[in-house]
């Protein structure tokens, strides 16, 4: 995998934010696919800011974000990063990526999570460079 070093910066209007999720995640949910269903979403990525790690870009002025995070079931014997866009304004999609998986029963065993999480942060940063091409 290339160095972090090797890749172009990201365009300066997106910024990193990985505090907590943004509630901009739970209203677009809600929108697009009511509140009930959105509750249930991906395992409750959106109502339940528990899952770790997750990486978040947000650009402000287009009103657009970019998280990577966990979208299985905790209790699934394969764990998987989801990569999740929020375009400007309004929706939600989730970006079909390669499966950026590990197995929790076998921690060590690679990919481990540390590996697929850094694979799709770097798969969501490549998007992201795309993206400002269409925007």
């Amino acid at each position: 995998m290339p160095s972090w070093q090797d890749r172009p910066p990201l365009p300066a209007t997106w910024q990193r934010c990985d505090a907590r999720i943004l509630p901009l995640w739970w209203d677009r949910a809600c929108a697009q696919m009511g509140e009930q269903s959105a509750a249930l979403y991906a395992a409750g990525l959106f109502t339940e800011d528990r899952r770790r790690p997750i990486a978040q870009w947000f650009n402000p002025a287009f009103k657009a974000a970019l998280l990577v995070a966990p979208e299985t079931s905790p209790e699934w014997p394969v764990q998987r990063f989801g990569i999740f866009y929020a375009p400007p304004d309004a929706g939600f999609v989730r970006i079909h990526s390669a499966p950026h998986e590990w197995s929790p029963r076998q921690p060590r065993k690679s990919p481990t999570e540390q590996e697929a999480f850094l694979a799709a942060i770097a798969e969501a940063e490549r998007f992201l460079q795309v993206e400002m091409d269409f925007v």
